[in-house]
């Protein structure tokens, strides 16, 4: 018999999801475009650079074929400040998602990425170019974690201050977790979790087992005292009947 999957994605399938992430390379040899299920690869021109899937991206690594270009975000001096906003200027949310991507609308305006022309936004954040060289500093996108130590395990050597960069993100990963598990205490004076409005996915993946834990504790001890309530009060009920019965007889 088969085992009951857990809810949610695991952190495996998290990770395998981040591959579809957009990063920007710089290619070492020419390569035309490749045809997939999500569109067509852009043609790679050294020394231009181009944005394509994580996937790709890595195995053009592994094979010498291209440099990968980190993200704004990725740099020390961004991860610097993005710690600081979490534990001081805003030391009880998670710091904010990127903001969404504008592009020219070809007549000299601009239009959030993504959407259908008509002001509506069809894309999402985990869908949005966030991890490309382009994309803004100071902000985590979805799969910041995830990505992270990808490319540090892959890529290190296209990473400035590699060494560095290892450090505040095992700094920023200890403090956005602590502040998911301090959330939590709010949950003992009838409050909900902090908003998850910045977490990203990883973190999600990680962290909702130990959230669903606490908040089934939770119900459960609050079912515990609404039953000893309710047999106090049934009990104290009881107590005033026979009372009444004692006057009607006569008995002090």
């Amino acid at each position: 018999m088969a085992l009951p999957l857990p809810p949610g994605l695991v952190p495996t399938e998290v990770a395998f999801l981040c591959e579809m992430e957009l990063v920007t390379i710089v290619p070492r040899q020419r390569l035309e475009s490749i045809p997939l299920l999500t569109g067509a690869t852009p043609v790679l021109r050294p020394p231009h650079r181009a944005d394509i899937p994580l996937w790709l991206a890595l195995l053009l690594k592994k094979q010498k074929r291209a440099n990968i270009v980190p993200p704004a975000w990725l740099h020390a001096a961004s991860l610097a400040d993005i710690i600081q906003h979490e534990t001081t200027v805003d030391p009880e949310a998670f710091s904010p998602p990127p903001p969404t991507v504008m592009r020219s609308d070809g007549r000299g305006g601009a239009r959030s990425f993504g959407s259908d022309g008509k002001g509506d936004l069809v894309l999402s954040p985990p869908f949005l170019p966030s991890c490309v060289a382009a994309s803004p500093s100071a902000y985590l996108p979805y799969h910041w974690l995830e990505l992270a130590e990808t490319l540090l395990a892959h890529a290190s050597d296209d990473i400035p201050t590699a060494a560095e960069v290892r450090t505040l993100l095992r700094d920023l990963q200890e403090v956005r977790a602590a502040k998911m598990r301090g959330s939590t205490t709010q949950l003992e004076g009838g409050g909900g979790v902090v908003g998850l409005r910045g977490v990203g996915a990883m973190e999600l993946a990680e962290s909702r087992g130990f959230v669903v834990g606490v908040v089934d504790g939770v119900r459960k001890l609050g079912a515990s005292v609404e039953a000893t309530r309710r047999e106090e009060e049934e009990r104290g009920g009881g107590d005033d009947a026979f009372d009444d019965e004692d006057e009607e007889m006569g008995f002090e």
